[in-house]
């Protein structure tokens, strides 16, 4: 029986088929100006314990959020046609990373996040055998769940940050390799149902926070999700994962660890809230 009728990560259903990203596929649309909108969050809150905004500001045909614009100096004109120019490239293709400097380099599929960059479990695994070598020069895999959820099995050479904090230094790395790009980025929680896709959205408005003064530039701009999570890429590759075993976040012998870490995601929310209020009466 479930701890919590409401527990993230619970009783979501997983959708039967994937539509596979293929370049060109879709045909492109013209004279498209980029449309803004405020959507309700997909869950509420309580189900992560993370304490993320229940509305995230995304445009209608690119997962990104546009946040900021960059300072523009002595030639203000010459700067805003750059950013129409990448903002119009990001709206009429989907394949793009978010900065707009390149497409993305790995194959996406169709999930229940679609602001998001889903890739499936056979994509991850074929990134941790080097199938994607000639592609990508350095990836993180971030493991969204708890701590005994990670300890009890996790996909190979993943990090396990959960903490808003945890994001932040993540940001600030100096992840920078020899060519002068930064690694991709792939999130994932049990299911990749809540906490991954938050904090993946986390990461993103930050980012776009310390870049504000030079739009579109990102501190990591190829971020994705891996669709189906921990699970579905554990009952698919389990010589993948280490230890080989798959703990879930409502496991019993872990009740009191979930209320604990739940317990302490109510003061980073609350600790949120402050910050924004503070922010707020700034002038």
């Amino acid at each position: 029986m479930a701890l919590f009728q409401d527990d993230e990560d619970f009783g979501f259903q997983e959708l039967d088929t994937l539509s596979v990203f293929t370049p060109g596929k879709y045909e492109k649309k013209a004279d498209i100006t980029p449309v803004i909108r405020r959507i309700p969050a997909i869950c509420q809150d309580e189900d992560s314990g993370l304490g993320m905004d229940d509305d995230v500001i995304v445009k209608e045909t690119h997962s990104d959020t546009i946040i900021a614009r960059p300072n523009c100096g002595d030639q203000p004109s010459s700067c805003s046609d750059d950013i129409k120019a990448v903002v119009n490239r990001l709206v009429e293709k989907d394949n793009l990373v978010s900065d707009g400097s390149g497409q993305l380099r790995l194959p996406t599929v169709t999930g229940k996040h679609n602001d998001l960059n889903n890739i499936s479990h056979q994509t991850m695994a074929d990134i941790l055998q080097g199938d994607f070598d000639n592609v990508i020069n350095n990836y993180r895999i971030i493991d969204c769940r708890y701590p005994y959820e990670y300890e009890g099995g996790h996909i190979k050479g993943a990090e396990n940050i959960y903490t808003h904090d945890g994001i932040i230094e993540l940001l600030h790395r100096d992840d920078v390799t020899s060519d002068g790009s930064r690694p991709i980025i792939i999130f994932h929680c049990e299911f990749s149902s809540e906490r991954g896709p938050k904090l993946c959205r986390y990461l993103r408005s930050k980012d776009r926070e310390v870049n504000a003064d030079n739009y579109p530039h990102l501190n990591y701009p190829e971020i994705y999700l891996l669709y189906g999570g921990y699970k579905e890429f554990y009952f698919n590759h389990k010589e993948l994962c280490d230890p080989i075993s798959y703990k879930p976040m409502l496991h019993s012998d872990h009740a009191d660890d979930l209320r604990h870490f739940r317990s302490k995601s109510k003061s980073w929310t609350a600790g949120e809230k402050r910050r924004k209020r503070t922010q707020r009466l700034r002038f």
